[in-house]
Order: C-alpha cells, then sequence, then structure tokens
C-alpha cells in the first residue's frame, strides 16, 4: 500500500468507529434459539472485532441491531424461524368467530319467518360455514392444499364415510339393546305415521351430517393439523376431545359423564382419522350416533330431545345406567362401547395413513 493511500484508510478506520460506537446494539439477544447461539452482542460485534473481521462485519452488526428493534410481542406468538401453530390456531378462530358473528347478523331477521326446526337447520349452516370456509383461507397462508385438513373432496360421501356411518348405528344399537336388556329402556309406539316418518329422518340425516362436517373440521380438521405441528398428533387430540367435551356443556340436560363420553368418543375419532387419512369416516359415524338417537331411538342427544322423533321410547333406572337428562351417551355403558370400538377399529385399520408430517414453512411465515 502507498503512502498517499494510508491516511484516507485510516479516516475510514476512525468512521467506521464513529458509526459504531453511535448505534445502540443491545447486550443481549431475546432467549430464543438465535439468542442462544450469541449470547453476547457486544462481545461478538464490538467495534473492535468488526474492524478485525473486514468491512461485512459491521453491515452484520447493524442489520442483528435492526432485527432486535421488532415488538417484544414477537417472542410470544413467532417462534425463531415461523409464526408459532398455536397463533396460526387462534388466527383460524379469529376468522370463523368473525364470519359467524356476520352470519348472525345476516340472518336474524329471517327467524321470525321461519319454523323452529328450520331455524336450527339454518344455525347448523351457518356454524358449518364459519368453521370449513376459514379452512380455505389457512390453506393459502400456510401454502398448502385444503384437503390436507381431512376434507378431500374426492372421497366425499365414498367407502369411509359409509363405512363409518355402519359402524356409527351399529354401535349405538349395541348400547340401546343393552339398556333394553337391562330393563332401562322401552321402544314404545310410533310417534309418526305415513310420509312424515321419511320427511323428518330425511331431515335429521341432512341436519346431522351438517352437524358431523362443523363439529369434525372445526375440531379434528385444521385445529388437528396445525397443532399437531407444535405437540405432536396425539397430545394435539388429547387437547382437542378435552374441548371437544366441555363444548358440550353449553347443552341444558348434559351431565358431567355425559361431557367426559363426548370427549372420549371424540379421542376415538381422532383415531379412526390418523387410520384412514381423512374425517368421511368420522363424519359418517357421527352423523349416524346422532341420527340414530334423536330420530330412530328417540332418545335425547346429548341433554336434548328433538321433536320429530320416530317412536315414543322411554327411558327409567338409575341414571348411571340410563344417562338421565343426557341420553345414553350419560351411562355407564357407554364407556364399554367406546373401548370396544377403539379395539375393534385398532384391529381392522392397523395401518396409519395420516401422520400428519411437518411441511417445509411457507414463505409468509419465515
Amino acid at each position: 500500500m502507498s503512502e498517499t493511500e494510508l491516511p484516507k484508510f485510516k479516516m475510514d478506520d476512525k468512521s467506521i468507529r464513529r458509526s459504531l460506537e453511535g448505534s445502540e446494539i443491545p447486550s443481549r439477544l431475546p432467549e430464543t434459539a438465535l439468542g442462544k447461539a450469541h449470547l453476547d452482542v457486544r462481545d461478538e460485534f464490538s467495534p473492535a472485532a468488526a474492524l478485525d473481521n473486514g468491512a461485512e462485519a459491521p453491515q452484520a452488526a447493524l442489520a442483528l441491531s435492526s432485527d432486535l428493534h421488532e415488538s417484544p410481542l414477537r417472542d410470544v406468538f413467532i417462534g425463531p424461524t415461523s409464526i408459532y401453530p398455536g397463533t396460526r390456531w387462534l388466527i383460524y378462530l379469529g376468522i370463523s368467530f368473525a364470519i359467524f358473528q356476520v352470519e348472525g347478523w345476516m340472518l336474524f331477521p329471517l327467524r321470525s319467518h321461519v319454523t323452529d326446526l328450520w331455524w336450527r337447520m339454518i344455525i347448523e349452516v351457518g356454524m358449518m360455514l364459519a368453521a370449513i370456509v376459514p379452512g380455505f383461507v389457512m390453506a393459502r397462508i400456510e401454502h398448502c392444499r385444503f384437503e390436507d385438513f381431512g376434507l378431500p373432496a374426492r372421497r366425499a360421501f365414498g367407502r369411509n364415510f359409509w363405512v363409518g356411518s355402519l359402524w356409527g348405528i351399529a354401535s349405538l344399537t349395541v348400547l340401546i339393546v343393552a339398556l333394553r336388556i337391562a330393563g332401562a329402556f322401552e321402544f314404545g309406539s310410533l310417534a309418526l305415521h305415513g310420509a312424515r316418518i321419511w320427511k323428518f329422518a330425511a331431515y335429521y340425516a341432512v341436519f346431522f351430517l351438517i352437524t358431523g362436517l362443523f363439529e369434525d373440521f372445526l375440531m379434528r380438521g385444521y385445529s388437528q393439523w396445525v397443532l399437531s405441528q407444535g405437540m405432536n398428533f396425539w397430545p394435539a387430540a388429547a387437547v382437542l376431545s378435552c374441548v371437544f367435551g366441555a363444548i358440550h356443556g353449553t347443552n341444558a340436560g348434559e351431565a358431567k359423564t355425559g361431557l367426559v363420553a363426548a370427549g372420549l368418543i371424540g379421542f376415538f375419532l381422532c383415531l379412526t382419522l390418523r387410520r384412514t387419512g381423512d374425517l368421511w369416516w368420522a363424519i359418517g359415524f357421527h352423523m349416524a350416533w346422532d341420527w340414530g338417537e334423536s330420530f330412530l331411538y328417540s332418545v335425547p342427544d346429548s341433554g336434548t330431545l328433538l321433536p320429530g322423533h320416530l317412536l315414543n321410547s322411554n327411558l327409567h333406572g338409575p341414571d348411571w345406567l340410563t344417562g338421565g337428562t343426557v341420553g345414553p351417551e350419560g351411562s355407564y355403558l357407554v364407556f364399554a362401547v367406546i373401548g370396544g370400538l377403539w379395539v375393534l377399529f385398532d384391529r381392522a385399520y392397523p395401518e396409519i395413513k395420516n401422520c400428519t408430517p411437518l411441511p417445509p414453512l411457507p414463505p409468509v411465515f419465515r
């Protein structure tokens, strides 16, 4: 280097030192994976070290300082590499709640113009849309397909759905027959006649199909998919099944036994998702079970006895046996049925088809 160039270099040296000493660089990074790797910013990016490392070190120090001035909420909701799964789940629930509120505002004027049965149907459709539509939004955000959340359109009402429906009505029938043998259930006489039988049968089939789509997608669709990325499949299934059971506590005739049974049935339906690869088996089971309780056997379903049921049936005996106001779902016998379902299904579907793998992080979350 020539003597004429030396003063210029020294001037740059002083300039760099002044710029670094004047910058505000925190002494420690937040307690994240990045923070553990660089425990002391001043040690690694001090002015002297910056000069020793060449011209690129000051730029790295300033860039890192810029990152550290982000909102402190980032550490709560955003991890070192992406938005936390729990945060994305809250985004989904927020969109769902907003849609349902808008639907209520738009549909409320219809209340006085329709019967109670059709109003129930309208509300159920609204809840289904409020659960499923945000799934399409999250699919765009997550850079994945909507069908990854358990509702592939190509399998709609396919074999899984109808096999699940058969299991649902068969398992409920086993429970009802057990109550009949125990002397706690009487079929009674027909409550409907003629065409009304088929009208109500069709109405409740559609109604509980919508219920299955709503509840199973809300609890075991996107929710299960995203939370599995943060806590793996079964812990997420356990959390969501507890939530599923607790939600039933809003029903007027529910009891603690019924809430536990609902949660365990939800947990069983998570097994069906994992072994079949989609929600259609669970939706078929859910629809058939509720249809069998509310219409076919005409007993309370999670504490609610709906109008338009087929029979004048009767439950009598102690609540631990009959389920009391809850219906058969509140009977202690239901736990034996759920246990039998788990064992039989585990043997009939031994292969895991839905491991909920961790997908690559989309750019929007990086």
